[in-house]
């Protein structure tokens, strides 16, 4: 991988791992479908003032049965149902156990692409639920109903991007990268308008979440899918898949530096065995998997006031969800 593929995978990481702290700040004020709602049509507003900026060619009416399909598994129903979850879970959890697409990966590869399975691949995946488990019984969350369902809600969440990831692989690989991100986010917000519109706040959202809406839209929708789209054409999709080993680094990070959200010893934990499952399943070796992941875990002490004060609303606030 050349440097720049790996600084541009490094600053998607960050970006995405952001996302999860943007979610946080404004669920509670938005609610989940409008939040989701105005995230993708900001991005598609950023996006199409760009490719008319570039003058790049976009294909949307030839690719739209795709994009439709891509606007849907891989914004519209996993970005609500992450907000959703996150009106209840950390987004340091969140964001870790969105380590598990490429678990599903994997799996819809031995279902729809046919490859092979081994004991290894097994027990890759039995040690990944292992990990969940592990992650989500050592969390300072009660484990009551609303957590199991947010980290259903999650693992569902993740299971739409790996499909997404395989069927851009199998049947969107004559699009140009413009297309595929400016197509997907038109895509998943005509797939919203309807509903959103439906849910809106009752009360206008604060001037923090609608910052937090702004940077989710352009920062980790806009600018992330660009990045990634990118990086699946130059350095193919397995190793851009290897960016959720390091969005949940950069996802505790942020909780932990601008919510004062804890880092405890069942998030280091249940990462582990859910990254260890990833490389079992995708019979990665060890010794690069380590280097990439050593020294990526800073854990910060004092939360920003700004950020946190968008979280003291309560997810019972959000009345209409």
């Amino acid at each position: 991988m050349k440097p720049k593929d790996a600084a541009a995978l490094i600053l998607l990481a960050a970006v995405w791992g952001g996302s999860f702290l943007f979610i946080r700040m404004a669920v509670p004020s938005f609610c989940p479908l409008p939040l989701v709602a105005g995230r993708v049509s900001l991005a598609a507003l950023a996006l199409a003032a760009v490719v008319a900026a570039l003058r790049r060619p976009v294909e949307l009416r030839a690719n739209a049965r795709g994009l439709l399909v891509l606007g849907a598994t891989n914004a519209a129903i996993p970005f609500t149902l992450i907000s959703w979850a996150e009106l209840h879970l950390s987004a340091a959890l969140a964001s870790t156990l969105n380590a598990t697409v490429p678990l599903f990966s994997a799996l819809l590869s031995v279902l729809w692409l046919r490859e092979r399975v081994t004991g290894r691949r097994v027990a890759g995946l039995l040690l990944g639920v292992a990990g969940v488990a592990v992650l989500v019984g050592w969390s300072p969350l009660p484990l009551n109903a609303a957590t199991v369902l947010s980290v259903l809600a999650m693992l569902g969440a993740t299971l739409c991007y790996a499909f997404a990831g395989v069927y851009t692989r199998r049947r969107m690989q004559g699009a140009s990268t413009w297309t595929l991100a400016l197509g997907q986010q038109v895509a998943a917000a005509a797939w919203l308008a309807g509903p959103a519109l439906a849910r809106m706040p009752a009360a206008r959202p604060p001037a923090q979440a609608v910052g937090a809406v702004i940077g989710i839209a352009l920062l980790s929708t806009a600018l992330a899918y660009v990045l990634y789209f990118h990086l699946i054409a130059r350095i193919g999709p397995t190793r851009t898949y290897t960016v959720t080993y390091i969005v949940p680094c950069f996802g505790m990070a942020w909780g932990a530096l601008f919510l004062g959200e804890p880092v405890t010893g069942g998030m280091f934990a249940g990462l582990a065995l859910i990254l260890s499952s990833v490389l079992l399943v995708n019979e990665v070796k060890l010794g690069g998997a380590v280097k990439w992941l050593r020294a990526r875990l800073p854990i910060f002490r004092a939360p920003l006031p700004i950020a946190r004060a968008a979280v003291d609303a309560s997810a019972a606030d959000c009345v209409s969800c």
